[in-house]
């Protein structure tokens, strides 16, 4: 269930294994193509669009970048990821990675099936069944030997986990991103990171007119409320000075992103398999969402081709564990780079001067650099 880019990159994957899966989704696939996501995609992740023959267009449009700027007191700190991890990561809307998977299934004849209603799942520790209307109407019943979840975050498949079989971690921050889309030239070739006592900013690219960008506010803020001058001061305030000058231009879109950290363990339950969103989320700063569910799609490929080719259900019995791993790991990197970048509300001077004395750490020290540079483009030993 769910045909965003974790179940479309299992079902490509499965099928290049001669291994048949049925995909559906309750979205159009224009909805979903039309919903606008940034995207920083690992080495890994992009590796594994490349190779396994899903698109190359990532190489050719997306933009590679080799470090991020951290800023900090009006002055900014590059962190070499090329030098420091041996590996880059690539500016590549999620939106594009869900278009590349979406036309490699249509062009290999793939059952997905976009628009569908009624979706219910049964008999989950025995033989799955899969119950769903399709876009025309007709109603369906799919018994399979599996089922995957990769429906978001409000999977319905988690839902049909029994509570006492099950354990949900939550952490609820305090703030929100404001993010607008803006025609404008690039500010940086980097995205920037801005620390401010005015809070945090993110300053990101799209295309060379058009660029993405965040700033710190309350969940409760309403996106209406703001016009462009209002907008622009307030990324004023937090990342200009010292000779640097966001280049402005007409905001085109304007929106308000709560988040979270949660986790789901474990993320099997019978013949059950949990993915990305459904299983884990975590705040944008450390952009981990899109790779932990691709990395969660590897894993169950794994298991799913050695029990097929062999019988053996080790790797599928080590699935949640070895996910668990990695997902706690970025947790604690998206956490980190939240809280590190971030003013709370409220803070008194001693936090704001903590803070800052964790960023000059960071920066003043290679051990501390290479953490952040190994941990933002993706850990060894994938």
């Amino acid at each position: 269930m769910g045909a965003g880019p974790a179940g479309l990159m299992l079902s490509h994957l499965l099928a290049q294994q001669g291994i048949e899966s049925v995909v559906v989704e309750i979205r159009s696939r224009q909805a979903i193509q039309e919903t606008v996501r940034a995207g920083i995609l690992e080495h890994g992740t992009v590796n594994l669009l490349v190779d396994s023959g899903v698109s190359d267009r990532v190489l050719r449009e997306g933009d590679r970048h080799d470090g991020i700027e951290l800023r900090f007191n009006g002055e900014s700190h590059r962190i070499d990821f090329k030098e420091l991890a041996g590996e880059s990561v690539w500016l590549y809307p999620q939106t594009d990675v869900f278009m590349d998977l979406a036309a490699r299934r249509e062009a290999d004849g793939g059952d997905v099936r976009y628009s569908v209603t009624d979706t219910s799942v049964h008999e989950l520790e025995g033989r799955p069944k899969l119950w769903f209307t399709d876009a025309d109407g007709q109603e369906f019943e799919v018994e399979a030997d599996f089922l995957v979840g990769a429906d978001g975050s409000r999977s319905h498949c988690r839902r049909q986990v029994p509570e006492a079989a099950r354990t949900q971690s939550f952490h609820e921050y305090p703030f929100a991103w404001f993010g607008i889309l803006a025609r404008a030239p690039r500010s940086a070739e980097e995205l920037i990171y801005a620390n401010s006592e005015h809070g945090f900013a993110l300053i990101s690219q799209r295309t060379e007119t058009v660029q993405r960008m965040y700033f710190q506010c309350d969940p409760t803020e309403n996106a209406a409320d703001w016009d462009d001058e209002r907008i622009w001061a307030e990324f004023r305030k937090r990342v200009n000075g010292n000779g640097f000058e966001l280049k402005e231009g007409p905001v085109l879109e304007k929106m308000v992103l709560p988040f979270r950290s949660f986790v789901h363990a474990p993320m099997r339950h019978g013949k059950l398999f949990l993915a990305g969103d459904a299983a884990h989320t975590v705040p944008p700063t450390g952009a981990k969402g899109l790779n932990l569910a691709i990395n969660d799609v590897r894993l169950l490929f794994q298991g799913f081709e050695s029990f097929y080719g062999s019988g053996s259900t080790t790797l599928l019995d080590s699935y949640s564990d070895r996910s668990l791993d990695r997902v706690w790991k970025a947790q604690h990197f998206s956490y980190w780079m939240t809280s590190m970048l971030h003013t709370v509300p409220g803070a008194d001077d001693f936090n704001r001067a903590r803070q800052l004395g964790e960023l000059r750490s960071v920066v003043s020290s290679r051990h501390g650099q290479a953490y952040l540079a190994e941990a933002y483009t993706g850990w060894p030993g994938r």
